[in-house]
C-alpha cells in the first residue's frame, strides 16, 4: 500500500488551478455563446451588472493580476507586454462575447503555460505590486496565485446563479471533478 505525500508542492496547486480555471471557462462560454447577445449583455442586478459585464471582469483583473506577475519574472507572461494595462475593473476588453471568449481563451493559454514555469521556490518569494489604487503591497507570490485562482471561482460563481436564473445549467463545476485520485 502506497501512503499519500506529507505535502503536496506548491506548484501543483497552481497547475490544478489552472486546469480547473480552463475547464469552467469552456463550460460557461459554451452557456453563454448558445444565448443570444442581448441576453448575455442584459442589465442582471449583479455586482458587474450582466453576465458579459461579469466575464468582462474576470478578464481585466486577470490581465491586471498577469502583468504583476509577470513583472516578478521572466515567463510567457512577456507576452501581455503588448496588452493595454486595464486602467478600470471594468474596462471594456472586447464588445461581443465572442470576443470575449476569444481573449478568455488566449488568457487561458497563456496561465496554463505560466504556472508550468513555476517552481515552490518562485512561489516563496515576495512580489512587491501598487493596487489599482496606487497603494504598495509586498505579498508572498503563492498566496497572491491562490488570491487570483480564487477571484476567478468567485466571480464564476456569480456567472453561474446568473445562468441558472435563464434555466441554463453549465452542470457539474466543483474543483473535486479535476482532482486525481490517490495512489
Amino acid at each position: 500500500m502506497t501512503t499519500p505525500p506529507s505535502a503536496l508542492a506548491l506548484h501543483d496547486h497552481a497547475r490544478l488551478m489552472a486546469g480547473y480555471n480552463r475547464w469552467m471557462n469552456q463550460k460557461l462560454y459554451e452557456q453563454v455563446l448558445a444565448m443570444s447577445p442581448a441576453d448575455v449583455m442584459a442589465e442582471r442586478g449583479a455586482f458587474f451588472g450582466s453576465i458579459f459585464g461579469t466575464l468582462n471582469h474576470l478578464c481585466v483583473a486577470d490581465v491586471i493580476w498577469l502583468k504583476r506577475f509577470a513583472a516578478s519574472a521572466v515567463s510567457p507572461l512577456a507576452a501581455l507586454d503588448t496588452w493595454p494595462t486595464p486602467t478600470s475593473l471594468t474596462m471594456p476588453m472586447a464588445d461581443t462575447p465572442q470576443a470575449l471568449w476569444a481573449v478568455r481563451q488566449q488568457l487561458d493559454e497563456l496561465i496554463e503555460r505560466w504556472v508550468m514555469t513555476l517552481d515552490d521556490a518562485v512561489l516563496a518569494r515576495p512580489l512587491a505590486y501598487h493596487n489599482t489604487k496606487g497603494l504598495p503591497f509586498h505579498k508572498t507570490l503563492f498566496f497572491l496565485v491562490i488570491h487570483f485562482f480564487n477571484h476567478q471561482t468567485h466571480h464564476r460563481g456569480q456567472v453561474t446563479t446568473l445562468l441558472a436564473q435563464q434555466g441554463l445549467d453549465p452542470g457539474v463545476t466543483d474543483l473535486l471533478m479535476l482532482i486525481p485520485e490517490a495512489p
